[in-house]
């Protein structure tokens, strides 16, 4: 049962007041993947080379339980999820200190033998805080406090939550929220950010949840967003989420990477085999292959694109650049670095291994593999499952890298 509470007014002139930036320099990472949803940091002026132990460690926080939930950095506050008592929780840190703002309880605990917890990303609107937990509890709370403000479930959509539980990163776009319940009803929905009440759910495609987060595009013109699952890739209208262009992906297990879109073509990839695809969406919203290939086979690390290339980890090739153009390598390395996730900033790659911990500062060229620096995550948290790796997506901004290993937030000075 969707459930709304009445913040105070002066309520929000504390919660304005928590989150004007330090500086107007400053900048933010209001959700998944960043402002543009494609892995990119604006920082510039950051470190070339680390020192031999590491860049120095700001702070280090050590209760955020169990979890996946990358940071959302808004005006100096660091909002994920995680864990206590059985529970889970929304998180607000300091994002200069790692002192605990406040903690709030919003719903059940995902339990999954790679790890129970969290796995999306919050996204940070203005003075509040959207998030979709692992058990399919959709809410909004506000920034200030953590108060929840409304909240629905996934199931009064007719979502069912997936194996691996709900990992997708809400979008927020306008007055709207867009996820992905799944399911007969529709697969992906808008609601009004404000109130969490239905605006539209796509009634003409019924395919079920997976593990990737939607991006708002301009395709020919048109704005649409785009979306994917095990079997498909789509483009919904904004107004009514009606079905614009669809076409097959060859999906298995677990379709997680979000798409990336480059004017009217989409680049997808995915793990277990699946390989990599681009389409091109023509005027008439016909859909033109240009390639698919195995090439490119990315797990859950993502992959960014820098200019006519794509970087990322493809399983059993190693990390990988790619051309765009057609599909080809560039380069690749299977031997320097393990299989992990991947951002940009500042003309380096930030890649993180995920079984080791091993943090490297790639050169972001089609040269090769040319390492800058490294270092490795001590301590490393002693209550990730056996099965579970450091899944957690790297974060830089304001010259700050934020790591998670579950119960462990680290953040460290690159500039």
């Amino acid at each position: 049962m969707k459930t709304r509470h009445i913040v105070p007014a002066g309520a929000f002139c504390l919660l304005l007041a928590g989150l004007m930036p330090q500086s107007m320099a400053e900048n933010n990472w209001p959700q998944w993947r960043g402002v543009n949803r494609d892995g990119h940091s604006s920082d510039t002026g950051l470190l070339d080379k680390w020192p031999e132990n590491g860049p120095e460690k700001i702070w280090m926080f050590k209760n955020a339980g169990k979890g996946y939930s990358g940071p959302a950095i808004v005006g100096g506050k660091f909002f994920t999820m995680g864990t206590r008592e059985n529970r889970t929780i929304m998180l607000c840190l300091d994002a200069n200190t790692g002192e605990e703002q406040w903690a709030k309880e919003i719903g059940a605990v995902l339990g999954n033998a790679w790890g129970d917890g969290p796995r999306g990303t919050p996204a940070v609107d203005s003075d509040n805080v959207y998030t979709l937990t692992g058990e399919g509890n959709l809410l909004c709370v506000a920034a200030v406090d953590g108060s929840i403000l409304w909240e629905t479930k996934t199931s009064e959509l007719g979502g069912r939550t997936p194996n691996w539980g709900y990992s997708e990163s809400v979008l927020i776009d306008g007055q709207k929220l867009l996820f992905t319940p799944g399911g007969e009803e529709g697969t992906v929905a808008a609601l009004d950010k404000s109130t969490g009440e239905v605006i539209w759910q796509s009634k003409q495609i019924e395919d079920k949840a997976h593990y990737s987060s939607i991006v708002a595009a301009q395709i020919n013109g048109a704005k649409q967003y785009v979306q994917r699952t095990e079997k498909s890739i789509f483009g919904l209208n904004p107004d009514d989420g009606a079905l614009l262009w669809k076409t097959d992906f060859p999906g298995r297990t677990a379709v997680i990477p979000t798409p990336i879109v480059i004017g009217n073509r989409v680049y997808v990839t995915a793990g277990y085999g699946s390989g990599c695809k681009t389409i091109e969406i023509q005027p008439d919203n016909t859909v033109k292959e240009l390639y698919s290939n195995r090439e490119m086979k990315n797990h859950h690390g993502g992959v960014v694109r820098i200019g006519g290339q794509v970087f990322g980890y493809s399983d059993g090739i190693g990390w990988l650049c790619q051309n765009l153009s057609d599909g080809s390598e560039v380069w690749s390395e299977r031997k320097a670095l393990g299989k992990g996730a991947i951002t940009y900033a500042d003309g380096k790659l930030i890649c993180l291994d995920e079984g080791k911990g091993h943090v490297v500062m790639l050169a972001a060229s089609t040269d090769g593999y040319r390492e800058l620096s490294r270092f490795t995550l001590d301590p490393q948290s002693e209550i990730r499952a056996s099965r579970g790796k450091i899944w957690t997506h790297p974060v830089v901004v304001n010259g700050k890298l934020y790591l998670r290993d579950q119960d462990l937030i680290y953040c460290y000075n690159i500039k």
